[in-house]
């Protein structure tokens, strides 16, 4: 009981087990954030048509997706630590090859070996992230390996548009390398969780059918997220703007995404969730009227969309591990995490097409009317 006293007193950056997982998910996800939009700008560049963009970013996260549902299995017969250490590799080792080439199939075919362990990272790093701290202080754990995330968002999306706009690629592909530093700091992780991590059980389905509508919410705000870093580079190739418009955007997710957790670890998220909603669907609306109006609303909405974005990652993420149970965190974690890709994957791609015949602002608009209807959805996901 003391020592459980002394932990809850305690600041979670405190706990080695914290730190080694806030470190790996932000070396891992700088290689993710770095490639997230200047890689379709690159292919641009490179001569593939602007609707067609999006396959590079869709490629990476279909083979993420299609992974991810089988890292509970690999995790059940060869444990977590060396899962995600091959992972890492698999994540990071390619990234220097999109120097060779900058033609679409190219590009495509290194993301999707990249997308492998991509998979692994965010399955068993969102499933770590709920085990590696007190029961009692789960949001905050969550909330801080959010930041871990949210700061490469912050800062590596914008930087990797501005180092693709600005000629300078093989940076971009040597800096997407740094998972693999993450490597030694696997071992020091895995034996700071508490228990044995959950994977490949008879529960898997039942946690699935249980994390499904906290998954789908997210899916929608991943799906306008998508459409957000995808595009608006292309649609303001000059750089300033979709810079500072996607730092302004990574700022306010990082702050949320962080913060949320503490909140509902107070508040539970039954109002939060519904709330965090609202505010993404304003957010992408304002920025679809400063793509017409004027800069000024493009960095407010952005900043907007991404406080909702931040806190329904947050939100969604502990709500389906509390419907899930304990036993079926990693199924959770799972679908979670493919719902994450798969609509990020579809805004970066369904939405090019969709703004090819009407235009972003209005492509922006409508993906704002879907945010809005997808309201009850979140009051239902919120319900334990």
């Amino acid at each position: 009981m003391a020592q459980g006293t002394t932990e809850a007193r305690t600041s979670l950056w405190r706990l080695p087990g914290v730190r080694s997982l806030a470190g790996l998910s932000a070396l891992g996800f700088t290689s993710y954030c770095l490639t997230l939009a200047s890689l379709p700008a690159y292919a641009v560049a490179g001569g593939a048509a602007v609707d067609t963009a999006g396959v590079v970013t869709a490629v990476f996260l279909v083979a993420t997706i299609a992974v991810q549902s089988v890292v509970p299995a690999l995790t059940a017969r060869y444990g977590a630590g060396p899962v995600l250490a091959a992972g890492l590799v698999a994540l990071g080792a390619p990234s220097p090859l999109y120097v060779v080439d900058d033609g679409l199939l190219w590009l495509s075919a290194v993301s999707a070996v990249r997308g492998v362990g991509f998979a692994v990272l965010t399955v068993l790093g969102a499933t770590l992230a709920a085990r590696v701290a007190p029961a009692e202080r789960r949001g905050e754990s969550i909330g801080i390996y959010g930041l871990a995330i949210a700061v490469p968002n912050l800062v590596a999306v914008p930087a990797g548009v501005a180092l693709v706009l600005d000629g300078h690629v093989g940076w971009l592909a040597w800096l997407a390398a740094s998972p693999v530093l993450a490597v030694p700091l696997v071992p020091r992780l895995v034996r700071a969780v508490r228990g044995e991590v959950p994977a490949g059980t008879s529960s898997s389905r039942a946690a699935v059918r249980a994390a499904l509508a906290p998954s789908a919410v997210l899916l929608v705000v991943t799906l306008a997220g998508g459409g957000l870093v995808t595009f608006l580079p292309i649609e303001r190739p000059d750089g300033v703007l979709a810079t500072a418009a996607l730092l302004v955007f990574g700022l306010t997710g990082a702050l949320t995404r962080w913060r949320a957790g503490v909140l509902a670890d107070r508040f539970g998220t039954r109002l939060l969730l519904p709330l965090a909603l609202l505010v993404s669907a304003a957010g992408i609306g304002a920025v679809a009227l400063g793509l017409a109006a004027g800069a000024g609303w493009v960095l407010a909405g952005s900043a907007l969309f991404g406080a909702g974005y931040g806190t329904v990652q947050n939100l969604t993420l502990l709500a389906a591990f509390a419907r899930a149970g304990a036993g079926g965190a990693t199924a959770a974690s799972a679908l979670w995490n493919a719902s994450f890709d798969a609509g990020t994957a579809i805004g970066a791609l369904a939405l090019g097409l969709v703004a090819a015949g009407f235009g972003l602002p209005w492509t922006y608009v409508l993906v704002a009317g879907v945010l809005l209807v997808a309201l009850p959805l979140a009051r239902s996901a919120a319900r334990a």
